[in-house]
């Protein structure tokens, strides 16, 4: 069957119709009609928790993965970016890494000031209002123009965010057919089952098909992303259209949106922990190889945790909306976990040897 071009396929998605336009039919005529089972065969896979360390260690070479970063212009991405990029430079090569090339998808539709700083390539956002203000829906819609219009080498990629850091050397985690993705706690399709319901319908098989993850951090085969992410930007758009399921879901939408977008293909993911770990909850950085910033820390003088509450003493990404933060921030008090305090040395690391830190 044809493959239809991303601007038919924006059509049929900001179209009048797209409404009631049946979502079977998006995903077939998007990709072959191999690609999602009508039947639901190929969907009946037994869960996947964790892949056997047996399966998991069988590789007999290195599989090179690209990391692929969506980002904004917007000067509190920008900052993020830098940090992240720096750090992806220091683990690329050391031993047990298999990090191959790198690619921000600046999904502004314009260059930057960092486009000689980190390898970019530039892409359309959703046209104006689309997104209802909700900005990371152009992350689905950045995908798949990247994958049409750009050749990678590696056969597998990293789907990563800005506020992502690199802890350690980053193997393949993915093997084969079966991405690696991070479980997140709060991505319960078990217990939204309902408006899940309203994307994967019955006929596809149980809910449980649908794994607890967002699209990054995701190690996947770039065929199976090429499959994945039309389907993942029509569902994302069609969720945010519906107030029932955008009331459910709120910020994490998009991430509910690719975790259905895979099931309809009948792609599971290993869910590996250690992919990634979330101050302050996260009290660790052992055998862990990313760290997500998302969480505000804040602490008072004798290193107890004030969530929600702002710390005497503080790190918290949206304290720099504007730009980066300073450079050589205080680290934090004694007691403080080991991953707060890895994560305030690694940012400093980071500011202290970019050029031109404090550029916009």
């Amino acid at each position: 069957m044809a493959r239809a071009s991303p601007l038919l396929l924006i059509f049929l998605v900001l179209g009048s119709s797209f409404a009631t336009y049946n979502l079977v039919t998006m995903i077939i005529h998007y990709g072959s009609s191999e690609s999602v089972a009508i039947d639901g065969g190929a969907l009946l896979l037994d869960p996947i928790t964790e892949m056997p360390a047996h399966v998991k260690n069988r590789k007999t070479s290195k599989a090179p993965f690209h990391v692929a970063l969506t980002a904004t212009d917007a000067p509190y991405n920008k900052w993020q970016c830098r940090i992240m990029y720096y750090w992806y430079k220091k683990q690329k090569n050391l031993p047990g890494s298999e990090m191959g090339g790198f690619t921000r998808i600046l999904h502004s539709g314009k260059p930057d000031n960092l486009m000689d700083e980190i390898p970019t390539v530039v892409v359309d956002p959703l046209p104006a209002g689309v997104d209802r203000g909700y900005v990371v829906l152009n992350r689905p819609w950045a995908f798949v123009q990247w994958l049409e219009r750009t050749t990678i080498e590696e056969e597998y990629v990293l789907m990563a965010e800005p506020d992502h850091v690199f802890v350690r050397p980053l193997p393949n985690l993915a093997h084969g057919g079966h991405p690696a993705a991070f479980p997140f706690f709060y991505i319960r399709p078990d217990q939204n089952e309902k408006v899940i319901r309203k994307f994967y319908p019955e006929e596809y098989g149980p809910v449980t098909n649908v794994d607890p993850i967002g699209n990054s951090p995701v190690i996947i085969r770039k065929d199976l992303i090429a499959k994945i992410a039309p389907t993942w930007m029509n569902v994302s758009l069609k969720m945010k259209e519906d107030p029932e399921t955008d009331k459910a879901f709120g910020w994490v939408l998009e991430m509910y949106a690719y975790a259905v977008a895979s099931a309809l293909h009948g792609v599971r993911h290993i869910l590996r922990k250690d992919f990634m770990l979330q101050p302050p909850w996260d009290l660790e950085t052992t055998n862990k190889y990313i760290i997500h910033y998302t969480y505000g820390c804040d602490y008072n003088l004798k290193g107890e945790l004030t969530y929600g509450k702002i710390g005497e003493w503080r790190f918290d990404k949206r304290s720099h909306l504007r730009g980066p933060p300073p450079r050589n921030l205080p680290l934090p008090p004694p007691g403080v976990p080991e991953s707060v305090v890895t994560l305030v040395k690694m940012v400093n690391e980071a500011s202290a040897n970019i050029p031109n830190w404090d550029t916009s």
